[in-house]
């Protein structure tokens, strides 16, 4: 089977097509793009200049790679590139966009899911099987760790980091450093303790678990300050998973996302305001209590539902 490329495609005649490469209808491939072999190009698929995609990747409607920074003032040939990796399957409407620098690329590995309406913003690096959920979106420079799951409508600001293997929940916003391995609550964008899930599936051992279950003790519960936790876990786990941890927060420029811990947690709110009801405090015209209680995160943003009102009993 050799290179398809539909009658109303539009491929300008300096592009590099490889083998079995199959281009759907108004799809447009700039000069100079570059598609690998057994590529496939959906319909309205958009590969702009600069732009590098290796082999076997899925490209759905309406992806546009390669598209310029979104930065006030930034001119075109100051732009650098766009490389993406072999094995992407990157779903409807994603945009990826090139470099800011001109000797820079913005960076998709291999073997990715970058699910509907996903953006990926000048200058990230995202590693190999990362998962992307739709309406996932990082701002520029940031990095994705090795098979990372990031959920739905989750955002990363600027030179947020997201280590390997972490699990960042639905609607997460993101203004420190993931560290590896841990999940991150998309309700109070905190982080509630080890992706253990995540790890069995990956074929994490148990000593694994347990070297990242302590290291996890020594960075949200030692009390230490920070250059005493770095150094602590570097020197109880000169190897493996504990030494990645270790580097990973040692390398850090906007610091950690903060653990969640120190907030109640859903349940204790609920059983507080159990405890408020048992207490017998009623309003007297309705003849039913009024229960109050607000837990907030740290932005200020409540974790429970409005006051509720229920019936004496």
């Amino acid at each position: 089977m050799g290179t398809d490329i539909h009658q109303l495609a539009l491929v300008d005649p300096s592009a590099k097509l490889g083998k079995d490469v199959r281009v759907g209808p108004f799809c447009i491939i700039e000069e100079g793009a570059v598609v690998g072999d057994g590529t496939i190009l959906e319909a309205r698929v958009s590969i702009k200049k600069g732009t590098v995609v290796g082999k076997n990747n899925h490209i759905f409607e309406g992806a546009c790679l390669g598209g310029l920074p979104q930065c006030v003032g930034l001119q075109e040939e100051n732009c650098g590139g766009l490389i993406v990796g072999n094995g992407n399957e990157i779903r409807e409407n994603v945009t990826i966009h090139r470099s800011m620098y001109e000797d820079k690329s913005t960076v998709v590995g291999n073997d990715c899911m970058l699910m509907a309406n996903v953006h990926i913003a000048h200058d990230c690096h995202v590693a190999d099987e990362v998962i992307m959920a739709n309406n996932a979106m990082l701002a520029g420079h940031c990095s994705v760790g090795r098979r990372a799951f990031v959920s739905g409508a989750a955002g990363a600001h600027q030179y947020v980091r997201i280590g390997a293997y972490a699990m960042v929940g639905g609607q997460a916003h993101l203004v420190r450093d993931v560290p590896p391995f841990v999940t991150v609550d998309g309700l109070s964008s905190q982080v509630v303790g080890l992706n253990l899930i995540g790890l069995k599936r990956a074929g994490f051992t148990s000593e694994d678990r347990k070297a990242l279950k302590e290291a996890y003790r020594i960075l949200y519960k030692s009390g230490l300050n920070w250059n005493e936790i770095v150094e602590k876990i570097e020197k109880d786990y000169p190897e493996g998973v504990g030494l990645e941890m270790a580097r990973f927060l040692a390398t850090t420029q906007r610091g950690v996302t903060m653990e969640r811990a120190c907030l109640p947690s859903l349940g204790e709110a609920r059983l507080a305001a159990r405890d408020a009801a048992s207490q017998g405090k009623t309003d007297g015209e309705s003849g039913s209590e009024t229960i109050q209680l607000r837990v907030v995160d740290e932005n200020g943003a409540s974790l429970v539902p409005p006051p509720s009102r229920r019936r004496a009993g």
